[in-house]
């Protein structure tokens, strides 16, 4: 995303003027006993366990699986919410001053959430420490660091890990049930993933590309052993220029991909068009950013994985028979 990238940080004089004025309204907010978000669950009175904040509804719903009965987990931002450009609100001043621990992804995802860090006052615990990153390549963004460690199963698991290591310490006498519900997770997390890499393995090796609109993949093509093309590095679909739209083109025409996909947030309109360009069929829709609700096709991170590599391991292997645009969407 251009303005991500390449203004990561607001101006600093435009934000301790935001800060000031919406620490003073998340006081006002706080002694009205402001209620939380959609979507959020609402403490019950009585409720006196303690509050893990995350950023977004991924990572909150990781933790959750740690934490079991224990604490209670909120996400900051709602389903279906874009997490990149997100713009924290003064009633997010007010949960983050309340919260015991907040996670965030790092990486860079977050640059938005820095003042909140910074002045909470909470523990705070960035869920990517330790992983190793991937260089966003080409474009104006290349150089910069991939923030979408979490769509890698592996690095799930040190994630889960992670959240073990900071529940362990805001809460020691729950540790070991901590470590046994991280430990249980993840074990779930790889078998979802043992079952796709084993469909990946049987696709001939010329069909092992993945296309998408956004570069949200690199992690899960480097654990599926897949290489990768995309439109635009983070959620920027105005950055699509006619010579990086003729270079996926060209790569999937010299490559002959059999299909070709798209995020949940953005349109699909040029994915489309490109997949009716070069004869690939429009493989479905892939989650990255956000959970759906409940009701919804990805209502927790398992069903985000399986969706997912469900998705690409059975557009990689479409019949070149059907149609360009005929989809799989889930």
């Amino acid at each position: 995303m251009r303005k991500h990238y390449a203004n990561i940080m607001v101006d600093a004089m435009r934000q301790r003027a935001w800060w000031s004025a919406a620490t003073a309204t998340a006081a006002l907010l706080l002694s009205a006993c402001a209620p939380s978000p959609a979507g959020t669950p609402t403490a019950t009175p009585g409720d006196d366990r303690p509050v893990v904040l995350a950023t977004f509804t991924v990572l909150a719903d990781l933790a959750s699986e740690v934490a079991g009965p224990h604490l209670r987990v909120e996400s900051l931002t709602r389903a279906g919410a874009e997490i990149h450009g997100y713009e924290p609100t003064p009633a997010d001043v007010a949960r983050a001053s309340e919260a015991d621990l907040i996670l965030d992804n790092g990486l860079g995802l977050e640059a938005w959430f820095a003042q909140f860090v910074r002045d909470s006052g909470a523990p705070h615990a960035v869920l990517s420490a330790g992983i190793e990153p991937i260089a966003i390549a080409g474009g104006e963004a290349a150089g910069h660091i991939n923030p979408h460690a979490w769509m890698s199963p592996e690095n799930a698991e040190h994630y889960v890990e992670n959240i073990v290591d900071a529940f362990s310490e805001l809460d020691p006498a729950h540790a070991a049930d901590y470590r046994a519900n991280g430990d249980a997770y993840r074990a779930k997390i790889e078998s979802v993933f043992s079952d796709a890499q084993g469909r990946i393995d049987a696709l001939p090796a010329t069909d092992r590309t993945l296309v998408t609109c956004e570069g949200a993949f690199s992690y899960l093509a480097r654990d599926l052993g897949l290489s990768e093309h995309y439109l635009w590095p983070v959620n920027a679909e105005q950055q699509i220029t006619a010579r990086r739209m003729a270079a996926v083109i060209d790569a999937v025409r010299a490559q002959d991909v059999p299909a070709v996909f798209c995020e949940s947030t953005v349109s699909d309109r040029a994915m489309r068009q490109l997949a009716d360009d070069t004869g690939a069929a429009f493989g479905g829709t892939l989650y990255v950013d956000s959970l759906s609700a409940p009701d919804g096709p990805v209502p927790d991170y398992l069903s985000l994985l399986r969706v997912n590599l469900d998705t690409i391991a059975t557009g990689l292997s479409t019949n070149r028979t059907a149609s360009p645009s005929e989809g799989t969407a889930p």
